[in-house]
């Protein structure tokens, strides 16, 4: 399995486990159990790369106080080999809820010290919440036994480990979010808006080569880690990024220690706390050692989701440094509270992304005035507009404020309404690969695009009163539809609707004539009702498709250079950067394409893509020619058990292969799948032909289906013709015919498709190396090369579209409406004077007759 299929096959699992208990909780259990693995297999590889044996790990106890210093001075902590999480495993229906108690105690006790801010009571809430495991001691047993089965399948033996766990890690904590309700706000923010943040931060940072971030609400931590990872794509070295985190939650706070230390950051690169953000602030230092470790703490960034417009203690806080220079947050609001806390622990040239509620944009009273001092002293770089119902836990409007302290070059605020640009996932909003590029583009280039950004000055802003509020500056609505009175009288399309598509007819200066004759000054009539055809015979248009060939022409060449030539060597988080690059350096000249839905077609394929190179840099090209069990779960005698379901390529798919190689295999059991489907029809079209009684004679008792018996004694004792082919007896038999042949197709097909399945496993297995890149070819590069060529065609068919609809839309007048009104109304006279009834019929009908008259 790939990191994804790993990652969703652990989720479905946990979440059944879990039954009653809430997910908000569970996920504790299970991180926290997937962190002891962590740290025990690290041990374990530890141990082996300085040439330990099986039977050298084995005698392992903390009594060995050579032997533990060892260790703590090379990993940090200490676990003896009875309570590494493999022998957990290896203990089988031997292990009892007292050795995860044993183990973890133990763990505590033995941490080296310069590595306590790390590791100490990491494992507090998981021990504190065995209990909620199971009502008994044998019940928490096997609820822990079947949960650390199941993370036993995660490697922890390649050169992809701190990504694959950090991935699984991801992805649980994302989706205990979507079932953890209102809770999930204290844990997580989305990856989307995390990525967003990264982007930003990372591009203003790209020069620097030793980096401290800091995330002061940091939750998961995931957010932090987003942001490392998007700095470390600009720096040589990764180990030079120092990670600050503070969290107030307990158990909160385990995880963005967890989560740290499993995506492979250094120890001494991470220094956490547990501790209130607005009560206690850094600087600082070890109670042990105050002078050698005291830290005031100015980062390059700061990153926070914080809680939204909670209360917070604003007493003897007015000389606190945070605050002194912009004025107190309200009581009952502590959203510039943070805000502030987080501009004060930036450097001169650092920058700052915060997630705050849309009302800090427009709120009067003390948080006006913050706002004011904060744009009179140009501290506010941007403003982001998020879609609503994008954040787990809430509803409610957010936005992302970007600050900086010294390092804006000029005096004004880049406003960004990104609320339209999103896609619906289940029942939350989610930000596309696309939206985080237009957005990120938009702060990096500071631009103003129609409907979307503008870079206001301070001298609008002061003339609004300081509010910020995104639809005084920036109008992303879409406009109402016109209604012409000229062309709804007379006929014709106006030329001010027709100014709607003006970004076209500058393209193609040629295509309005062609397409439209004048009736007068203002309104045209459309030359010719094959509107597409029309435009794709213009010249220009031509020009342009043309145009698009030069450029895009030779693109799954390059595609093939870049994935192909260099799978083995390429760095896949920086690959599709420079992907991008090119797409928006070949889109750049050809203006009326959007470089964003190309970027999307990339980032939609991309996902898989470089799952697929991860598989390959660790495994070796030899992985393309593997195949795995294909695992599924199956419910027998009450139990949901797991088995094997044929095969599934490591790389290749098997429709791939099926499509590409085994073609005519493939076509042979589409085409009996396709005369199952007519039989199946046939079969449907003889049951509603059928009458009531006819179904009670033939049925089954459900009324669903025939009842092969009782049809098989009606063919032998009905008396009409068969010949006669609408006879009950004729469809009776045309359906016992229809139901032979498909169960002799059913079977068919069956032994047919495991055949081609062997076939299509034989086939990867034995795949030529020149096979298995054509096969890579296809499955990387042409859905992106296609989804690109589709772009010209998508405005043609929008212009072509747009044109029908504006003639549509005129192309019957009110007279002639009202003329049709006319004609029916004198039809329906007519008929009403033929019709006949008793006096009150008689009198409905003179009324009727006087309301068509108009009297």
């Amino acid at each position: 399995m790939n990191k994804q299929q790993l990652a969703s096959k652990i989720w479905e699992t946990a979440n059944k486990m879990r039954s009653k208990i809430d997910a908000g909780d569970y996920k504790d259990y299970i991180l926290g159990f997937m962190f002891y693995k962590f740290l025990s297999d690290k041990e374990i590889k530890f141990l082996k790369e300085k040439g330990y044996s099986e039977d050298d790990i084995q005698q392992l106890t903390d009594e060995d106080i050579e032997s533990v210093k060892f260790i703590q001075n090379n990993v940090g902590y200490f676990i003896s080999y009875k309570d590494l999480f493999s022998t957990w495993i290896e203990k089988g229906q031997d292990f009892d809820v007292s050795d995860v108690r044993d183990g973890l105690s133990a763990f505590s006790r033995l941490i080296n010290a310069s590595h306590k801010k790390v590791f100490e009571k990491v494992f507090n809430t998981l021990e504190t919440g065995l209990n909620k495991l199971g009502g008994s001691a044998a019940e928490q047993t096997k609820a822990i036994r079947d949960l650390i089965q199941l993370l036993n399948i995660i490697p922890m033996n390649g050169k992809q480990d701190y990504d694959i766990l950090g991935f699984i890690y991801e992805y649980l904590i994302s989706n205990f979010a979507v079932n953890a309700g209102k809770k999930a706000g204290e844990f997580y923010t989305p990856h989307e808006v995390s990525l967003l943040m990264s982007e930003i931060v990372a591009d203003h940072l790209k020069d620097k080569e030793e980096i401290k971030i800091y995330d002061p609400t940091s939750g998961s931590g995931s957010l932090l880690i987003n942001i490392g990872h998007s700095i470390a794509k600009h720096m040589t070295n990764k180990n030079n990024i120092k990670y600050y985190a503070q969290e107030l939650k307990e158990n909160t706070y385990n995880l963005t220690r967890m989560n740290l230390v499993m995506r492979g950051i250094l120890p001494d690169n991470i220094v956490t706390r547990n501790a209130d953000t607005l009560e206690n602030d850094w600087p600082y230092f070890d109670e042990t050692d105050p002078q050698g470790t005291y830290d005031p703490l100015y980062v390059d960034a700061v990153v926070s989701n914080p809680p939204y417009s909670q209360n917070w203690n604003r007493d003897h806080k007015e000389s606190d440094p945070r605050y002194a220079e912009f004025g107190l947050a309200p009581k009952s609001k502590a959203d510039y509270a943070f805000l502030l806390h987080d501009l004060f622990h930036i450097k001169p040239d650092g920058i700052m992304t915060i997630v705050l509620p849309h009302g800090v944009l427009f709120r009067g009273g003390e948080e006006g005035e913050i706002r004011k001092n904060l744009i009179e002293k140009n501290h506010i770089d941007a403003i982001i507009g998020l879609p609503a119902n994008i954040f787990f836990g809430t509803g409610i409007p957010t936005i992302i404020m970007v600050l900086k302290r010294t390092s804006k070059k000029s005096n004004d605020v880049l406003i960004i309404d990104a609320s339209k640009g999103f896609t619906k996932v289940g029942n939350k909003n989610q930000l596309r690969a696309s939206d985080i590029k237009k957005i990120t583009d938009a702060v990096i280039h500071r631009e103003s695009i129609d409907k979307f950004s503008r870079v206001v000055s301070i001298e609008e802003i002061r003339k609004n009163d300081y509010n910020l509020n995104i639809p005084r500056y920036v109008d992303s609505s879409e406009p109402s539809e016109p209604w012409d009175i000229y062309s709804l009288m007379f006929g014709g399309i106006p030329e001010s609707e027709i100014d709607s598509l003006e970004k076209y007819w500058k393209a193609f200066p040629s295509l309005k004539r062609e397409l439209f004759d004048d009736i007068n000054e203002s309104y045209v009539s459309i030359k010719d009702a094959d509107i597409k055809k029309i435009i794709l015979n213009n010249q220009e248009v031509k020009s342009f498709l043309k145009s698009f060939n030069s450029h895009f022409g030779d693109f799954n060449l390059f595609m093939e250079n870049r994935l192909i030539n260099n799978m083995m060597s390429l760095n896949i988080p920086m690959e599709q950067q420079e992907i991008s690059k090119e797409i928006f350096e070949r889109i750049e000249p050809l203006d009326l394409l959007d470089k964003y839905k190309a970027y999307q077609a990339l980032a939609d394929e991309w996902v898989k893509i470089s799952i697929d190179l991860e598989i390959i840099q660790s495994e070796g090209f030899d992985a393309v020619k593997k195949v795995d069990p294909n695992m599924i779960i199956k419910k027998k005698d009450n139990k949901e058990i797991e088995i094997q379901d044929g095969y599934v390529g490591r790389v290749i798919p098997f429709t791939l292969v099926q499509t590409k190689i085994l073609f005519n295999e493939l076509s042979s059991l589409s085409t009996k799948e396709n005369r199952l489907n007519e039989i199946v029809s046939a079969q449907q079209e003889i049951i509603e032909s059928l009458s009531e009684e006819e179904k009670e004679l033939s049925f089954v008792d459900d009324g669903d289906s025939f009842d092969s018996k009782k049809v098989k004694n009606l063919i032998k004792e009905l008396d009409d013709n068969p010949s006669d082919e609408e006879s009950f007896k004729a469809r009776l038999i045309k359906y016992v015919d229809l139901n032979n042949k498909e169960k002799t197709l059913k079977r068919e097909i069956n032994n047919e498709r495991d055949e081609l399945d062997q076939k299509t496993k034989l086939t990867i297995e034995s795949l030529t190396n020149n096979q298995a890149l054509d096969l890579l070819k296809h499955k990387w590069i042409t859905p992106i090369v296609e989804s690109i060529s589709k772009l010209p065609n998508e405005i043609i068919n929008y212009i072509s579209t747009k044109v029908k609809m504006l003639n549509d839309k005129y192309l019957t007048t009110f007279s002639e409406i009202t003329s049709g009104i006319k004609q029916n109304q004198n039809m329906l006279l007519s008929l009403i004077d033929d019709l006949e009834g008793d006096d009150f019929d008689m009198k409905g009908l003179s009324e009727l007759r006087s309301l068509l008259h108009g009297d």
